[in-house]
């Protein structure tokens, strides 16, 4: 799957569906993002604060899909809440695998083991089962969207989601490289949906990230090299050269996000994928959110974002729905 798709392989959706949004939310417990990766030392406190995401989602018209790791669909208190939004409609539910917590556990802990297409084919798989089939056990649907924990796709990952009927991944970063990390490198990738090449349908859905300035049109290329120099990158965006912006509240300031989506929209792009991490939503268990007066402001951005997207007849869509539209294209 870390394959570079070909301009063919480029999805296209039914008339009247773009452009359109789709709110991704990594669902799972909270732990430190600065420290090794463990089997227990995490919590799911961030959840008490799911039911006020949840509703101002559905004020907003917005229909979250929450891609769940193994210690949220263990959780009953997370099985109330998503799966009462669930069975009203007004969100959906996806598999989000990190391998470190989700069993069997036959692996040694490692930042290596942390990207699950990195491990042996069989455990990839094993570990992908158990969690597929608990979730459609939990919340009574089957999840037809899978997003990598750490967006750590493998050779083997296309397969077995094929055999376990999932039919989107929606793993790629584009134009990000976590090969230093030992993970997969989607610097050259592009951040338009298109079918994963195979015998039966697969289609990636990219997190939106988009390169911006008089130098954009070189991004691929140029970007990573910037990288690479100290404080080269902050130097280009600032001098209006070269800027790589995530659709996401988290490090996006809502101003650069706006430029984002209008730069997004101006080149043709179907599909804005938005996403962030669960835990942002209590103060103090990611690098994005410390305090309360950070998490008004990821309302905020949140808020900003969609009235934006709306004065763009950017309409928020779901994940049966970006299925049915490229079905039917």
């Amino acid at each position: 799957m870390l394959i570079l798709p070909q301009a063919e392989q480029e999805a296209r959706f039914a008339p009247g569906f773009a452009p359109a949004s789709l709110l991704t939310v990594d669902t799972e417990e909270g732990f430190d993002w600065n420290g090794p990766f463990t089997r227990d030392r995490h919590d799911l406190h961030h959840l008490d604060r799911l039911p006020r995401f949840q509703s101002f989602c559905e004020e907003l018209g917005v229909s979250p899909v929450y891609l769940v790791d193994w210690p949220i669909v263990q959780s009953a208190k997370a099985k109330a809440i998503i799966g009462d939004a669930v069975a009203r409609g007004t969100a959906e539910v996806g598999v989000q695998l990190h391998p470190w917590v989700n069993p069997p556990f036959d692996e040694e802990v490692t930042t290596r083991n942390s990207f699950a297409g990195n491990l042996p084919p069989e455990l990839e798989r094993a570990k992908f089962v158990a969690l597929r089939d608990a979730i459609e056990e939990t919340y009574g649907t089957a999840p037809i969207i899978y997003r990598a924990g750490r967006y750590g796709l493998g050779p083997a990952t296309k397969a077995i989601l094929h055999d376990c009927g999932v039919v989107i991944d929606s793993s790629v970063r584009a134009l990000y490289d976590y090969s230093p990390g030992e993970g997969g490198d989607y610097s050259a990738f592009p951040n338009r949906p298109y079918w994963v090449a195979g015998e039966k349908p697969l289609l990636e859905l990219p997190l939106t990230t988009i390169y911006r300035g008089l130098l954009a049109r070189k991004g691929t290329a140029l970007f990573p090299r910037l990288a690479k120099v100290p404080h080269g990158a902050g130097i280009a965006a600032r001098a209006g050269l070269l800027e790589r912006i995530a659709l996401t509240p988290e490090g996006t300031p809502l101003r650069d996000a706006i430029h984002a989506v209008d730069t997004a929209l101006d080149n043709g792009l179907p599909l804005l994928v938005l996403s962030f991490h669960s835990p942002s939503l209590a103060p103090g268990n990611t690098p994005y959110v410390h305090d309360e007066r950070e998490l008004d402001a990821l309302y905020d951005w949140l808020r900003g974002i969609y009235a934006h997207m709306a004065s763009r007849n950017v309409s928020p869509t779901t994940v049966k729905q970006v299925w049915d539209a490229a079905q039917q294209a």
